[in-house]
């Protein structure tokens, strides 16, 4: 039941991107235009989505269990370092560059669009390189 409810969120999530245009890099681009064509829609779904997210996750801290009777698990760490803002930082200037981040490209991806297909397997390299790089050092 718990893979079906992933799925379906994750389905319900990739149609609102789409439907709202946020699976187009040059819709992402636009917004980050300060100085030319600025296109302010991103910023709306963005304070739609923290204002969908907010009540959630307060009811989330409340409780112990998930509706589906999982653990709960919400982040213990609340520190800013310096790995936190080294990957915030390569998170938005990839996001600058490419127009896409995680879920859109995805999506991309999977609506077969070229440039979505490499920059998720960039994405996945990443992710290998940073899983094994502890490994290493």
């Amino acid at each position: 039941m718990a893979i079906l409810i992933a799925a379906l969120a994750g389905l319900v999530f990739g149609l609102g991107l789409l439907v709202s245009g946020m699976a187009d890099p040059q819709k992402v681009l636009g917004f980050l235009d300060l100085a030319g064509a600025w296109d302010p829609s991103l910023a709306l779904v963005m304070g739609g989505a923290i204002a969908l997210g907010l009540p959630g996750f307060a009811l989330a801290r409340r409780r112990s269990r998930s509706l589906l009777g999982a653990p709960m698990q919400l982040p213990a760490r609340q520190a800013v370092d310096a790995p936190l803002l080294i990957g915030s930082a390569l998170f938005g200037i990839g996001w600058g560059l490419a127009g896409y981040c995680p879920g859109p490209a995805l999506v991309g991806t999977a609506a077969g669009i070229g440039s979505a297909a490499i920059f998720s397997a960039a994405m996945l390299a990443g992710m290998l390189l940073f899983t094994l790089w502890p490994k290493r050092s």
